[in-house]
C-alpha cells in the first residue's frame, strides 16, 4: 500500500467547489446535486462486471453458499445495510448474506477509524466465518487500497471463495485481490475526500443492485412483488395483503383469510387462492419446483 493518497480520484479536489464556504446555502446544494447526478452514469459504465458479479452470487447462494460485504468506516456500514434488509424482503436466513465491519458491529454507531489499517485483522475476522469455496466475498472501499478488506479477500482466495471488490478508483489495489474488480469512478468529492458523499452512494447502489437481482435469480420475486417478504408487522402484513389482492381477484378480507390460513406466507396463499387449493398442497406445489412461485402455478396447471 502506497503512503500517498495524492494521486487518487477520490482524494482530489473538486475544481466546482473550491470556494464552497463561501456559497450560499442555495448554490451549495445545487452543485451537489448535480455531482450526484454523474453517480448513475458512472455505475452504468461497469454494468458488464456487476452483471458477472451478480451471476456468481446467485449461482452459491442457489448452492447453498454464503454472501459476505467486508469494509471499514462508512464501506462497512453500507454493507451492513444491506446484508440486515434482506430477511426481511426476500425471508432468507440471516445466515445467507452477512456483513463484517471492522472494528466489529459497534463502529457501526461509533467510529473507529484506526481498525481499516489492519490487514491481519479482515483476514481473522473473515476466518472466523469458517469460509468455504461455495462462498461469496465483497470487499468495500471507496479508496481501494484499505487493508481491512484486502486482507479479507486475500483469506477468501487461499479458501477458493469467489472475490468481487468493490472501489471507486482506476487501478485499486484491492482490484488485484479480486476475481470481479468492480471500479466505480465517481470523480472527485464536493468535500475533498468525504467519500460518504458520491462515492457511497455509488456503492449503495451497486450493493441494491447486486442483492435485489440474486434475490430475483433465486426466485424471491414473482412480476415486480415482494413474494417472500417477512409479514412480520403491521406495515408488511398490509403489504402482503396488497400483494395477494395484486395477484389475484381477491378482496381484502380474502386476502386476509387466507394470508392467515398460509400462516403469513405470502407465496403459499397466491397458489391456494389461484389453484383453490390447501396450505399443504400449496407447499408441496412451491417445494416440488424449489421455491418458484412462476414455476409452481405453470406446473399447478
Amino acid at each position: 500500500m502506497t503512503n500517498s493518497l495524492t494521486f487518487l480520484t477520490t482524494e482530489q479536489r473538486n475544481e466546482r467547489t473550491k470556494n464552497m464556504d463561501e456559497m450560499t446555502t442555495s448554490e451549495i446544494l445545487k452543485v451537489m446535486n448535480e455531482e450526484d447526478h454523474k453517480v448513475a452514469e458512472a455505475v452504468k459504465r461497469v454494468l458488464p462486471a456487476i452483471t458477472k458479479a451478480v451471476d456468481r452470487i446467485s449461482d452459491s447462494l442457489n448452492k447453498g453458499g454464503r454472501l459476505f460485504y467486508v469494509g471499514a468506516g462508512t464501506s462497512g456500514r453500507l454493507g451492513i445495510l444491506d446484508a440486515s434488509e434482506c430477511p426481511p424482503t426476500f425471508l432468507v436466513d440471516p445466515d445467507m448474506v452477512q456483513a463484517v465491519m471492522a472494528g466489529g458491529g459497534s463502529a457501526f454507531t461509533k467510529a473507529k477509524e484506526n481498525s481499516e489499517d489492519d490487514a491481519a485483522q479482515g483476514e481473522k475476522d473473515l476466518k472466523a466465518k469458517k469460509l468455504t469455496s461455495d462462498d461469496i466475498v465483497v470487499g468495500i472501499t471507496a479508496s481501494g487500497r484499505t487493508p481491512y478488506p484486502i486482507g479479507a479477500l486475500n483469506h477468501a482466495r487461499s479458501v477458493g471463495a469467489y472475490t468481487i471488490s468493490l472501489s471507486c478508483n482506476h487501478r485499486s489495489e484491492i482490484s488485484d485481490s479480486a476475481d470481479c474488480p468492480i471500479e466505480v469512478v465517481v470523480g472527485p468529492e464536493v468535500l475533498t475526500g468525504s467519500t460518504r458523499l458520491k462515492a457511497a452512494t455509488a456503492h449503495k447502489m451497486v450493493l441494491n443492485m447486486m442483492s435485489t437481482t440474486a434475490m430475483v435469480k433465486l426466485g424471491k420475486v414473482y412480476e415486480n412483488l415482494m413474494v417472500d417478504v417477512h409479514a412480520s408487522n403491521h406495515k408488511l402484513r398490509e403489504r402482503a395483503k396488497s400483494i395477494l389482492m395484486e395477484c389475484t381477484s381477491a378482496t381484502y378480507e380474502e386476502a386476509e383469510d387466507t394470508l392467515k390460513k398460509a400462516k403469513l406466507q405470502v407465496k403459499p396463499a397466491i397458489v391456494m387462492l389461484k389453484r383453490s387449493v390447501s396450505y399443504e398442497q400449496a407447499k408441496q406445489m412451491l417445494q416440488s419446483n424449489e421455491g418458484n412461485l412462476r414455476k409452481a402455478m405453470q406446473e399447478s396447471k
